[in-house]
């Protein structure tokens, strides 16, 4: 048996003025890993991509991995880059396979495609009508009929913080596995609902989806192949984004439309719970300035690197600067210039930086704002390290030259890869213990819980700028599918 593996994701903010090339999807290399090298790269992770290589290992399986690629979501994936990415993934089913896992995103828009991962598996059926298709995708999947409803069997993640990207993939697999040595007959079932979660409602410990990742799992212990409830990416600008469902079942449809409809019916009855309230900026540094014992979260998450954002803004580290709080650890701002100066100076050497803000963001109507700031060199690193886990364990993450200025109250970290922090080596990686500090700033919105949750004794959600933010009043939505909630205030899921 012949089994193609292959990575292509991206998820992507259509606010963002960040661009995607294919040097985007790369880690430690000029371009994505392909064959060997990503075999070495994801095997014995706890990446969607190293589920399906145990899988087809236990299976006994010939594995070819045309491509293994992923990017921090950022704006439109360049049309060449998904290009060359889908060529690969196409000439590998080409050249004869019995069947195709994809670890995809589901979120994916391009220059010229609303729908990136619908667009690949359409390009594989003209050419294998019959394959058998997994797919495993993320929690914030924007579900097109291009996609659930020509492949074999798919999954999406249960948590949020996502720590079951593994689990995911075999959940997709398995299915497909059971169907080729005669024992399973997948049928998928899926469906959606007007409306837009704000990704900070998110969280799969907060309710409601808490309580809709709860019945999934149920489902599945009843006797789904596979349950998913997807939150969507709010972000992208495009007609199908939102909330969705899908379940699979051996055989049997009625069952599957049945638990589809009930994670949606459920979610469409809490749809007030899935919007975040905002607290001004200047409140959240007042309550941090109360505090003593630490570890604090002072959440920035306006600009989350994992929804696009530039991770170069400035507003909330300057409030913090500016009300004197000390003994902080800032991960990060992405400012590669930056990065270079302090380099340039070495370690231990005093250096005054214009940091940050040099992108702007036109689609929020947000200028770049960058702050003029003087520390020393505190490290300096090439910006690669490992995930410790549970998030991406034991994957490679690449910042790029990348380096600590110390203010003296603020030690700050300086990158030039964007990267959010998911895992406590972010900050390990550069001297920097956090458990020891008193405040960490962090540019992330739910992914830091996997690494920081435990660690954290209070969290407060700081709201600064940047084009991840919960208030949607500052996007101009052309595209997305009306009326729609909570855009639209309608009582109608099936206006």
């Amino acid at each position: 048996m012949r089994a193609v593996i292959a990575m292509m994701k991206h998820e992507t903010n259509t606010f963002s003025p960040v661009p995607t090339p294919i040097e985007r999807f790369a880690r430690s290399s000029p371009l994505p890993y392909e064959g060997d090298a990503a075999y070495k790269a994801f095997k014995g992770t706890g990446s969607g991509i190293g589920g399906f290589i145990d899988l087809a290992e236990d299976a006994g399986a010939e594995i070819v991995i045309p491509i293994a690629a992923n990017a921090w979501p950022s704006g439109p994936v360049a049309d060449g880059a998904f290009d060359y990415m889908a060529e690969r993934i196409v000439n590998a089913v080409k050249a004869g396979c019995d069947a195709l896992f994809l670890d995809l995103h589901g979120a994916m828009v391009t220059d010229s495609r609303e729908d990136g991962e619908g667009s690949l598996i359409s390009q594989i059926r003209a050419i294998a009508p019959d394959l058998p298709i997994a797919v495993a995708l993320d929690m914030h999947t924007n579900m097109y009929p291009e996609i659930a409803e020509q492949v074999t069997s798919l999954a999406g993640y249960q948590t949020y913080p996502h720590i079951d990207l593994y689990e995911t993939a075999q959940r997709a697999g398995r299915p497909v596995y059971a169907m080729m040595r005669g024992e399973a007959q997948p049928v998928v079932a899926w469906g959606n609902r007007p409306m837009l979660p704000h990704i900070m409602r998110q969280g799969s410990g907060d309710f409601p989806n808490k309580e809709l990742q709860e019945m999934t799992r149920r489902m599945e212990a009843e006797g789904a192949l596979s349950a998913s409830l997807f939150t969507g990416f709010p972000h992208a600008d495009i007609s199908l984004a939102g909330l969705s469902a899908v379940v699979v079942t051996d055989g049997d449809r009625a069952l599957a439309e049945k638990m589809r409809d009930e994670l949606l019916d459920f979610a469409w009855g809490e749809r007030e719970a899935f919007v975040y309230q905002i607290e001004p900026l200047e409140e959240s540094i007042a309550r941090a300035k109360q505090i003593t014992d630490g570890p604090v979260v002072l959440l920035d998450h306006y600009d989350n690197a994992s929804s696009g954002g530039t991770q170069d803004t400035t507003t909330v580290l300057k409030a913090i600067l500016d009300a004197g709080l000390e003994d902080v650890a800032a991960f990060a701002i992405c400012d590669p210039d930056a990065a270079r100066q302090m380099a340039a100076a070495g370690i231990g050497a005093e250096v005054t930086l214009s940091l940050g803000g040099k992108v702007d963001m036109p689609a929020v109507n947000q200028p770049g704002e960058p702050i003029t700031v003087t520390g020393r060199v505190k490290a300096l690193t090439d910006g690669i390290y490992q995930n410790k886990g549970p998030a991406s364990r034991g994957v490679t993450m690449d910042m790029g030259l990348s380096g600590v200025l110390d203010t003296g109250k603020v030690q700050i970290c300086v990158i030039s890869r964007q990267q959010e922090p998911n895992d406590t080596a972010c900050f390990t990686s550069l001297g920097i213990d956090p458990e020891e500090k008193t405040f960490l700033m962090l540019k992330s919105r739910i992914h830091y819980r996997a690494g920081f949750g435990k660690l954290a004794k209070q969290v407060i959600e700081c709201a600064g700028t940047g084009v991840c933010g919960s208030d949607y009043s500052q996007m101009d939505f052309k595209n997305v599918r009306r009326p729609i909630y909570p855009l639209d205030n309608i009582n109608d899921p099936n206006p």
